[in-house]
């Protein structure tokens, strides 16, 4: 199995609505260090499926790592999720979660800057880890727009209004709640939205909210490079099995020179000009980091010290981010004779 893989308990399941529910982790001494975390990283968990063996999900903490004491992801059942209604349904105090450490890039950069945090349904669960580690660690301001069907569908409604109370200054909730406003479209949107200022925006829910939500900042002028959303697939990989056997890729000329460090250590290896970093580490038995392979996750993500690469993708990545030569293992090919990478810890 990979490495970089946890079994950990369960210290408590909390029911917040008619189908959600805050699993909570109970991470012993010797793990704090594999399982610190930033506001707005997710957790890859393995659920057990009798057709495939296991399947791989991402699930969004919920929990602020400058106010609460155990990491915490937040589940909504859906219709057809085998992965959320297996958690839903099976999962007690006590029980036992295998899971990747801690993971993703919808983080801010600074705790200190206003926010606006826009939600829909269980898209919630990044954005209050967002909103409570601003609150608490920083001095920015933070506006939480939330959308709903209706008031008992609100997940986190109880915790947000003492937020409110505990933070009457820095931070205002505005519900949206279809049943009484209709969907939420741009032009309604940007009626809420621009009355408040704001350095930099996150959004996570369903696609099309997603895509309403751009549109209406677009339209008040907001930058697209102001604007993080988080976007989930369902895994075409599954980063829960074993490191397949070190196998041989053909190469053509003479193959650049990759150096790499990784959990310590260091690796020379060749890089076959059509091999992406991420191929080239686990066919050499590497268990280097991945969730994704698709470009959204952010898991893979390492630093370029020396020599030339290109992405084939880079959703997960910012303008910024390139330009300090962070890159995606999983979309990296080589452009240079001699390159350096480091997976940063």
């Amino acid at each position: 199995m990979n490495a970089n893989v946890h079994e950990v308990a369960v210290r408590d399941v909390i029911a917040e609505t008619s189908d959600s529910v805050t699993i909570v982790l109970d991470i012993p001494d010797h793990m704090t260090h594999e399982f610190e975390y930033s506001c707005g990283q997710f957790l890859t968990v393995r659920i057990p499926s009798s057709t495939t063996g296991s399947v791989a999900r991402c699930y969004s903490l919920s929990s602020s790592p400058s106010r609460d004491s155990s990491p915490a992801i937040t589940v909504k059942r859906t219709a057809a999720g085998y992965a959320s209604n297996w958690l839903c349904d099976n999962i007690i105090t006590g029980s036992v979660l295998t899971v990747l450490a801690p993971s993703g890039t919808f983080v801010p950069s600074t705790l200190n800057q206003d926010v606006l945090l826009c939600a829909a349904g269980s898209g919630i669960t990044p954005i209050m880890s967002i909103a409570k580690t601003v609150l608490a660690g920083g001095e920015g301001a933070v506006t939480v727009l939330y959308a709903n069907q209706n008031r008992a569908s609100v997940i986190f409604d109880r915790q947000l209004a003492e937020l409110e109370r505990e933070y009457p200054q820095r931070l205002d909730v505005v519900h949206w709640l279809v049943e009484e406003k209709g969907v939420p479209t741009a032009a309604a949107l940007a009626d809420v939205v621009g009355s408040y200022t704001f350095d930099d925006v996150f959004v996570c829910g369903p696609a099309g909210f997603m895509d309403e939500i751009e549109k209406a900042l677009l339209s008040i002028g907001v930058a697209e490079q102001r604007v993080r959303r988080e976007t989930y697939r369902s895994l075409d990989s599954n980063p829960f099995e074993s490191v397949a056997a070190p196998q041989a890729r053909p190469t053509t000329g003479n193959a650049p020179v990759l150096a790499v460090e990784i959990d310590g250590q260091n690796h020379t290896l060749a890089w076959p000009k059509g091999s992406t970093l991420l191929d080239v580490l686990l066919d050499n038995g590497i268990d280097a980091p991945y969730v994704c392979r698709e470009s959204i996750c952010g898991t893979c993500v390492c630093s370029v010290r020396k020599g030339r690469t290109r992405m084939l993708m880079h959703d997960a990545l910012t303008d910024d981010d390139i330009e300090m030569g962070v890159t995606l293992a999983c979309q990296t090919l080589p452009e240079s004779d001699e390159i350096f990478i480091a997976f940063d810890q």
